[in-house]
């Protein structure tokens, strides 16, 4: 490839062996405008995670299960494809070698994780290399943040900004520099249009013991309005954030790994101390308040309206309307659309019909656009953004398919996500102890699947959202007011995928926890073989659809509640 070779034209005069890319800006969000996909112009992959390895003589794109595939397709003619973690960067490297990399767009955390301590010779290079290849126009996005409504707020901001005090005091320590902009939206209560699919207010934040904020960011996107709501808040334009961070000294720093650079880490351990805590917030986080949860229950009866209506729409024209991936993903939004709550989607529609389903992370382009067509099986996974919620959805449905094996691996799939509905949680439960539930029925047969069974949602912010998730190596207990995904599934390269995809949230109390349902549409009984399910799990599968039944009724026409009662009667 043309810009490959240019960028190895840089490796002399840097004096490098190689050269990493990653997915993310600086900002280390998941969602990032395309004008900073620096992966994506490089490799041609447009997954949310990776990253490339370039070196002298070979290429890697290292990606994790749930993009293999994928990235075999976009990226395969130029990249060798590294699953990870199977296999790992310092696994293929080998003697004393020197990899560049842009200081800003990395965290120690991570050249520790997937490179090691100390075997390979990282040099920081100030000014990227892409970029230096790369000629594009920089869009300036001009919109501005905004607070979220009092009616969605479970928490005040000064309170929140109390806990973080009480917290910074009980670790001795002096600051808390926070780099991810999801957690500043969090404590401040304010949203922003900064990523397509969050509603991310891109900033940095200095937050001291004694109370005093020092914002970083874009000072354009900052109304008067937003300026009064806040008290001992001082607005500082993102530039100023090195500035400030080399004026301090002596002092004790709580900063957050996963997001703060290298270059800022750097900075701040020159002249001050870092401590070995975590940034408190995204455990405070991720423990919706009674309100909020009342909210996302709202948002996803209105998201379920919304599904409902569409799978209804496709069952029903699939073979008798020339229909493709890319025309049903713009009818579900346009579904969408028609409640005035909603404010956009969250995250790119996952909409795959036969062979493109098995990708995990599919999107269709005009090249792959595949037509739903009789005796396939048609995988979408979709979310939207509510001013009051965040919802993720993923449901397989039958195009009149008749295949035995492939009802008998959606059956299996189904019980394991009601293995995972019914799970009884302890104080000691995991979601490594509940990962292996979802799995068991599939594994029966030799079968598994590449991701985990289920990740945390934001609370109208990001659809993945930590600490806590379901998989095999997540060690964070369940809490009372988590959410959480359930989307066991399995996925047959160059034949059909299945996912079935409903978001949770633990309800209950320290002594007496459970998962209860948040979305609200019918699982499609096309797929079922009845007679594999036993006597508790058809109870819940009757129960879950009586359920939806009573929460969708009211907004469907007369065709659409006699098409209602058809899916969610009781088997």
């Amino acid at each position: 490839m043309e810009k490959i070779d240019k960028l190895k034209k840089f490796f002399t005069v840097e004096r490098i062996d190689g050269y990493i890319i990653p997915k993310n800006d600086d900002f280390f969000g998941e969602y990032i405008p395309a004008y900073n996909d620096r992966l994506k112009f490089i490799t041609n992959f447009s997954g949310s995670y990776g990253f490339a390895l370039i070196l002298k003589k070979k290429n890697y794109l290292f990606v994790d299960g749930r993009y293999t595939l994928q990235a075999k397709k976009q990226s395969g003619k130029s990249f060798k494809i590294v699953t990870i973690p199977n296999k790992m960067p310092n696994d293929i490297l080998r003697g004393k070698i020197s990899i560049g990399y842009d200081p800003s767009l990395f965290t120690k955390k991570f050249l520790s994780i997937f490179f090691g301590k100390n075997r390979f010779l990282f040099k920081p290079i100030f000014h990227n290399l892409i970029d230096k290849i790369w000629k594009r126009k920089v869009i300036d996005n001009k919109s501005k943040f905004f607070l979220l409504p009092e009616s969605s707020v479970s928490v005040k901001y000064y309170t929140k900004v109390k806990k973080i005090n009480n917290y910074l005091k009980k670790k001795k320590s002096d600051y808390l520099f926070i780099t991810a902009s999801e957690n500043n939206a969090w404590l401040l209560n304010i949203r922003g249009h900064d990523t397509k699919y969050s509603p991310i207010p891109y900033s940095y934040v200095l937050i001291d013991k004694n109370n005093n904020i020092k914002f970083f960011c874009d000072l354009k996107k900052i109304s008067p309005s937003i300026k009064r709501n806040f008290k001992k808040t001082e607005f500082l334009d993102v530039s100023a954030c090195i500035k400030t961070l080399l004026k301090i000294k002596g002092k004790k720093f709580i900063i957050d790994k996963n997001s703060c650079s290298y270059l800022f880490e750097s900075i701040i351990n020159e002249n001050n101390k870092i401590l070995n805590y975590d940034d408190p917030i995204y455990a405070l986080k991720a423990i919706k308040g009674k309100n909020e949860i009342e909210n996302i229950k709202k948002a996803h009866i209105y998201d379920g309206i919304a599904l409902t209506k569409y799978l209804f729409w496709v069952k029903k024209n699939f073979d008798r309307k020339n229909i493709t991936e890319i025309d049903a993903s713009k009818k579900l939004f346009n579904f969408r659309k028609k409640n005035k709550k909603f404010k956009f989607l969250s995250f790119p529609t996952i909409s795959g019909t036969g062979p493109n389903g098995a990708i995990i992370h599919y999107k269709a382009t005009k090249k792959t656009n595949r037509k739903l067509k009789k005796g396939d099986i048609y995988l979408v996974d979709s979310g939207g953004q509510y001013e009051f919620g965040t919802t993720d959805v993923t449901r397989t449905i039958s195009l009149k398919n008749s295949n035995k094996r492939i009802k008998d691996i959606f059956t299996r799939v189904l019980k394991g996500h009601i293995a995972v509905a019914n799970f009884k949680i302890k104080k000691s439960t995991t979601g490594s102890i509940i990962d292996d539930s979802a799995r068991k029925y599939l594994k029966q047969i030799g079968l598994n699947y590449a991701h985990g069974t289920g990740h945390g949602v934001g609370y109208f912010l990001n659809v993945h959202e930590g600490p806590h998730a379901i998989s095999k190596r997540n060690k964070i207990k369940f809490q009372a007011g988590m959410v959480v995904s359930n989307e066991p599934g399995y996925y047959e390269k160059d034949k059909f995928g299945i996912r079935i995809e409903n978001l949770v949230f633990v309800n209950g109390n320290k002594n007496k926890l459970s998962f209860e349902n948040l979305t609200m549409a019918p699982i499609d009984k096309d797929l079922i073989i009845k007679e594999r399910l036993n006597f508790s799990e058809k109870k819940w599968l009757n129960n879950y659809h009586n359920t939806v039944f009573k929460n969708l009724k009211n907004s469907m026409n007369k065709i659409e509640i006699l098409d209602l009662q058809k899916a969610c009667s009781a088997i």
